[in-house]
């Protein structure tokens, strides 16, 4: 019943590299909310949707999760055939497989599913519904983990969703690259990236980043992610309802509650 489903989506253009999508990896196995959907279900699924022209990044995910979640099984879902086919030569099912799909997620019932630079190529009054197909289609208790980041993943941003929708906005950078970290606004989520404007919250987030990087400049003496790490320290001294520990900070990730960069 599941591969009669109709693909609903439209193509990307497919754009992948090695290791592209490592930071989101990185934060996912450690992330509470993605491990306790994980750890819900024996052989639970996690499905990455949309993984491009090449499957090499929804290999590197089954890899990493493995290393910390035995058994867990994961299918890469594409709209193109020949995608879908460059898939399959690498697939090792059950615990890795390919499969033509869009977001009704071919009829599977995932505990996880990434959704990475697929809606940055949607319209923005596209984002809700295409959250909301996929969330009908999640495990109960599960996560959608949906955003972008640049060719390379040195910049990246995404949100965690659950059943009772948007949580959180994490960004995460390379801090040795880093100029300023208003750059992230580049490769804000489809949601919030046509509200980096004057009066909106995430636009009020970037400029309190910014001020916050110049007041940490003399921690740039022992290195840009002791300079990242006090930056953060600061947006949190400042009010601004910080997220996370500080060592995930020193990896160059930020996360505040999608309330506080959404107004909603």
């Amino acid at each position: 019943m599941a591969g009669a489903l109709k693909p609903v989506g439209s193509p990307t253009r497919g754009t992948t590299n090695p290791n592209r999508l490592r930071r989101i990896d990185r934060w996912m196995v450690s992330e509470p909310l993605v491990r306790g959907a994980l750890s819900a279900e024996e052989q639970p699924l996690v499905v990455d949707l949309g993984y491009g022209a090449s499957p090499v990044t929804t290999v590197e995910l089954a890899r990493r999760l493995a290393a910390v979640r035995p058994g867990v099984r994961v299918l890469g879902l594409e709209l193109d055939p020949d995608r879908v086919a460059a898939g399959k030569a690498v697939a090792e099912p059950p615990l890795l497989d390919f499969r033509r799909g869009g977001f009704e997620l071919a009829g599977t019932r995932p505990a996880v599913v990434r959704a990475f630079n697929v809606l940055r190529q949607y319209a923005e009054e596209d984002v809700v519904p295409s959250w909301e197909a996929m969330l009908s289609g999640i495990a109960p208790g599960g996560v959608l983990v949906e955003g972008t980041c640049d060719e390379i993943g040195r910049l990246c941003a995404w949100v965690t969703l659950t059943h009772d929708g948007p949580r959180t906005l994490t960004l995460a950078c390379r801090t040795a690259n880093l100029e300023r970290p208003s750059t992230l606004a580049e490769r804000l989520p489809k949601a919030l990236i046509h509200r980096n404007v004057e009066g909106e919250p995430v636009h009020a987030l970037m400029s309190a980043l910014d001020s916050c990087w110049a007041a940490a400049a003399p921690y740039g003496a022992f290195g840009q992610r002791a300079r990242w790490t006090e930056t953060v320290r600061l947006l949190a001294e400042r009010g601004w309802p910080v997220l996370g520990r500080r060592d995930r900070w020193r990896l160059g990730e930020l996360t505040l509650p999608w309330h506080a960069v959404s107004g909603r």
